[in-house]
């Protein structure tokens, strides 16, 4: 093998000419001891279609071989051949010791093709042949996780962890947390992700046990987790709309927009964080930083819908009619079929006196919005002032409906059906 490790060291002091010349004389007249070390050596060292034609050489002698097979099937899945490859595995048979090994390589290659079905089977069919085999739970974990069926992840998982926690370099704790996370169980996921911590800290882990810690409504840990990947990493952006969103359930709202502030420093082009920030910027009593907020979210993308909302939301509650039909002619230009425009636009051109454009648009909305209470009475007293009597009779029919005791809309109704009214 003195050959074999010679090239070793030209490929690892970057003589690849040098090495490159001695593997043509192993392909050509090497031993096959030699040609097997040599193509796992340049596998490794990247030269891909190198160790095919070795593999290949070998293959034409053991053609039968399955453990040569499954090594030229993973250099033609680096290759990106991976019909070949699974033509290659399909080769190998059931009393092969390399059968279970080419299965989940087979597996691996239906996953990537999105054939999950055909994927499973391959792994059951290793896993009947090895059924304590560590690596088929943790593929078929794999599978079931990328599939959304965290219910079978999971089982797999927990197997894994019986014997293991890291499997191919992937921390199978974290799995586990991410799985119970997706699922719902966001309690069960937070010591999961403690151990996955322990084994490795990493940003994204932190990130994703915050963010879990949040939905468990365990505020201070989520608190206490986004300042900590905050302080090992503050460009990581997406985590500032959480860790500002824990301080507000804490009802601290004013450090949740300090931190948006914070984040902005960072991305400011981020229009999540500028509606947010608009949120609190409303819930702390700023009602111009608010509308400057909403307003730099919509200048990023004018057609951000929530930021288009809560920006009305403003404008009318200040009574800004003309400013909110503003934002609705912006919107609807834009193709922006949100039927709660209309209804801001509706409410505007009201108290604007457009009356016909008012009723134009509480007629587009009523479709909509024609069991929502607070539309109806809008809508209703509209109708009575403008003494659409049959309209706003039906109008305050479905309110009884809703509230058949209510005096007010007992006592409208009674008017509207009066002969004098």
């Amino acid at each position: 093998m003195e050959t074999i490790n010679t090239i070793v060291t030209l490929l690892e002091t970057g003589r690849h000419e040098q090495a490159l010349k001695a593997y043509e004389q192993i392909l050509l007249q090497g031993s096959n001891d030699e040609r097997y070390f040599l193509a796992e050596a340049l596998f490794n060292f990247g030269f891909l279609e190198e160790a095919r034609k070795l593999y290949q050489c070998l293959l034409a002698i053991f053609p039968n071989e399955g453990e040569l097979i499954v090594l030229l099937a993973e250099v033609l899945m680096e290759l990106g051949e991976e019909e070949q490859a699974i033509l290659e595995l399909e080769k190998i048979h059931e009393d092969d010791p390399a059968f279970a090994e080419s299965m989940l390589l087979l597996a691996d290659l239906y996953q990537m093709e999105g054939l999950y079905e055909v994927s499973e089977k391959k792994l059951l069919q290793a896993k009947s042949l090895l059924p304590d085999e560590v690596v088929i739970d943790f593929a078929l974990g794999e599978l079931y996780a990328e599939e959304g069926k965290f219910i079978q992840a999971i089982d797999c998982y927990e197997k894994v962890l019986k014997k293991e926690d890291e499997i191919a370099g992937v921390n199978v704790n974290l799995r586990m947390a991410d799985c119970l996370s997706g699922g719902g169980a966001f309690e069960e996921a937070l010591s999961f992700y403690e151990k996955a911590l322990e084994k490795k800290l990493e940003i994204n882990t932190l990130f994703h046990y915050g963010f879990t810690a949040l939905q468990a409504g365990y505020n201070r840990k989520a608190i206490e987790k986004f300042l900590e990947l905050k302080e090992l990493d503050p460009d990581y952006t997406s985590m500032y709309v959480y860790l500002a969103r824990a301080y507000e359930r804490e009802e601290e709202s004013e450090k949740g927009f300090e931190v948006i502030k914070e984040g902005l420093k960072y991305d400011e082009f981020n229009k999540d964080l500028y509606v947010y920030g608009g949120k609190l910027a409303l819930k702390t009593g700023n009602e111009q930083e608010a509308e400057t907020l909403f307003r730099e979210a919509l200048a990023i993308d004018p057609e951000m819908t929530e930021a288009a909302l809560t920006l009305n939301k403003l404008l009318l509650h200040q009574e800004r009619y003309e400013d909110v039909l503003e934002v609705v002619n912006m919107m609807e230009g834009a193709g922006e079929t949100e039927p709660q425009f209309k209804w801001d636009a509706a409410i505007s051109y009201q108290k604007l006196e457009e009356y016909s454009q008012a009723l134009n648009r509480y007629e587009s909305a009523y479709t909509y919005y024609k069991d929502t209470t607070d539309f109806l009475v809008d809508y209703g007293y509209f109708l009575m002032e403008e003494g659409k009597r049959e309209g706003a009779v039906e109008v305050f029919n479905k309110l009884l409906e809703q509230d058949p005791s209510n005096e007010e809309f007992l006592d409208i109704r009674q008017r509207l059906l009066d002969d004098g009214y």
